[in-house]
């Protein structure tokens, strides 16, 4: 994409005689695009060369230096220098570029060593709930970011697989299993008899004790524990691939927590050797409080190992067979002080690339009781597997593609170019998924969601729905132009481009790889999702007042079909980055 920020900076520089970047920091967007594309106040110039601002963009706007071609005007409004870009010579070379790059960029990230990205990390023997979405559909996007940046990027899946949970549902396997019910729906089954253990431990706190033993027995190497926690990560891996294999995504490593146990005693001694580990109640720990942060626990007092030492063996096991640019967590908010804990270790570890470590937190998404798959009653906020109080995403993602496809139907009915049955369905499960990928994704991560069935299946509101009918509309004009259509379009015909509305889009389509920088810096999908929607309403605007096909100049119709064709493919390729499959029909 031809950087006219950068040219405008370049011409600025020279005919003010300053430095580029000193005229960058100051270069701004007027707020009312009348005044123009980009603006120079002058204000901070005014020490620098003793003049009054007014004076000094007088100056610089009277230059003789040439102007780049791309130029229209340069004019001093008061403490301003205002340049206009020429409408139909920027909207010519920003169609032109994105023809040109094939839906690919330049790879801007340069930086040595793979974007590790954690992300999804359920709990083996238990559902993958809507929680879990979260973290699944975020990182997704994430890892798309980073690869069309140009990185490498690794997907870990660090799967909750140890701990003392699975000593509890081993002694409820012995007591209370049932073998056909687990053949039928093994993690329904799973799950059935972890909530009767926590029923069950109310009135026997004896269990509790037992299945303390029972992961003491698991982390020795026990050989019938090994086996039935085998059995439960293996069935669950199954289950959780269906759901993968749905969205789209496929991870690089899988190592879950009991992986990194073995490299614990290491790190529990290279922590003694450097003097950072202390005796707490038993326990051991690392104490945090010249960071004001409570001490992290290392070993529990039984001897036992608990998240944080398996974080931070998972750390340096990584750094030292991947030797990572950046390593991202996508983990809920409320393991943010963890995380802190964490990256503190590893610092005083001497890890000089604890700070390459990042948490990426998100919210929580909020259902009201009653029915989920109605909507109605109150709030469910709570996914605790012992409660038996969770909604599991392949349920959320059934029941949006069931009223996907109701909708669809109903919108279908009478028409004379109607799809068929098995259009319908491809469509509706498309359509359905993505309905559900958005709302994760279209607000700032760490805000919660209450979930709405009408407000994300609304085909006119801030939806998925509401992009991908944008982008089959255009894929209709685009088949009905047939052969003279915008792939005919010249240069020439490119530059006819010169209302406000066709400025406007040709602006937005030249913030593209502005936007997905600022995603990559912040982790922040949304920004991208909220630049989508932005597109999409201004080319309805444009599409609803302004003749294409009927255009009776041929040169101009070709040109508003290469743009039409340009709106397509930064769709297409942004809901691509979101994760999100596009539709030729709906």
């Amino acid at each position: 994409m031809p950087d006219f920020r950068e040219q405008t900076i370049d011409w600025l520089a020279t005919a003010a005689g300053l430095e580029r970047g000193h005229i960058a920091a100051l270069l701004e967007q007027p707020p009312d695009p009348a005044l123009g594309d980009l603006a120079l106040p002058c204000f901070r110039l005014a020490a620098r060369f003793r003049r009054a601002p007014q004076q000094i963009a007088a100056e610089i706007a009277a230059s003789e230096l040439q102007w780049p071609d791309f130029f229209l005007s340069i004019e001093a409004t008061g403490a301003y220098v205002n340049v206009r870009f020429d409408p139909g010579a920027f909207a010519a070379a920003v169609i032109t570029a994105i023809r040109e790059s094939g839906g690919r960029r330049e790879p801007v990230d340069t930086e040595a060593g793979p974007v590790l990205i954690e992300f999804s990390s359920p709990n083996i023997a238990k559902p993958f709930h809507v929680g879990h979405g979260f973290s699944t559909i975020l990182g997704e996007s994430l890892a798309r970011i980073h690869s069309y940046r140009g990185a490498r990027v690794l997907r870990f899946n660090h799967l909750g697989d140890y701990g003392t949970q699975f000593g509890r549902l081993i002694v409820a396997w012995e007591r209370w299993r049932d073998d056909r019910a687990l053949e039928e729906d093994p993690i329904a089954e799973l799950t059935r008899i972890y909530v009767r253990f926590h029923d069950e431990v109310e009135n026997d706190p004896t269990l509790d004790d037992e299945a303390r033993e029972r992961f003491r027995a698991l982390e020795n190497g026990d050989a019938e524990a090994v086996a039935l926690w085998q059995r439960f990560r293996n069935l669950s891996l199954e289950s959780f691939s269906r759901i993968y294999r749905r969205l789209g995504i496929a991870f690089d490593n899988w190592n879950g927590e009991s992986f990194y146990s073995p490299f614990i005693p290491a790190v529990i001694e290279r922590l003694r050797a450097a003097g950072l580990l202390e005796h707490s109640e038993g326990a051991e720990v690392v104490r945090l409080d010249d960071l004001d942060l409570p001490p992290a626990l290392l070993l529990k007092s039984d001897g036992t190992t608990i998240y944080a030492s398996r974080d931070v063996a998972a750390a340096i096991w990584r750094w030292e067979q991947h030797h990572f640019s950046r390593n991202l967590y996508v983990v809920g908010i409320p393991q943010t002080l963890h995380f802190r804990q964490v990256f503190a270790v590893l610092d005083k570890m001497g890890c000089d690339w604890a700070d390459r470590c990042q948490h990426v937190g998100f919210g929580t998404i909020r259902f009201q009781t009653g029915d989920v798959n109605s909507g109605e009653g109150a709030q469910i906020s709570n996914f605790s597997t012992r409660a038996g109080n969770i909604v599991k995403l392949e349920d959320l993602l059934n029941e949006t593609v069931a009223k996907t496809r109701s909708i669809m139907e109903l919108n279908q009915a009478g028409r004379d170019d109607g799809m068929t049955e098995e259009e319908i369905a491809a469509a509706s499960e498309l359509v359905g998924r993505a309905a559900v990928q958005f709302l994760y994704l279209k607000n700032g991560r760490e805000r919660d969601i209450l979930f709405s069935w009408e407000e994300m299946l609304d085909f006119e509101g801030d939806t998925a729905p509401y992009l991908l009918y944008t982008n089959t509309r255009i894929a209709s004009i685009l088949r009905r132009a047939g052969g003279d259509g915008a792939d005919a379009a010249d240069p020439a015909d490119l530059r006819l481009l010169v209302s406000e509305s066709e400025r406007e889009l040709a602006t937005l389509l030249a913030c593209f790889d502005d936007i997905v920088e600022q995603v990559a810096r912040l982790s922040e999908p949304s920004v991208l999702a909220r630049w989508l929607l932005q597109l999409a309403r201004s080319y309805n605007r444009y599409y609803a007042a302004t003749p294409i096909l009927a255009t009776a100049e041929p040169g101009l119709r070709r040109a508003r079909l290469a743009l039409c064709q340009a709106v397509a493919a930064r769709l297409g390729l942004g809901l691509g980055l979101l994760g999100i499959e596009t539709v030729e029909r709906m």
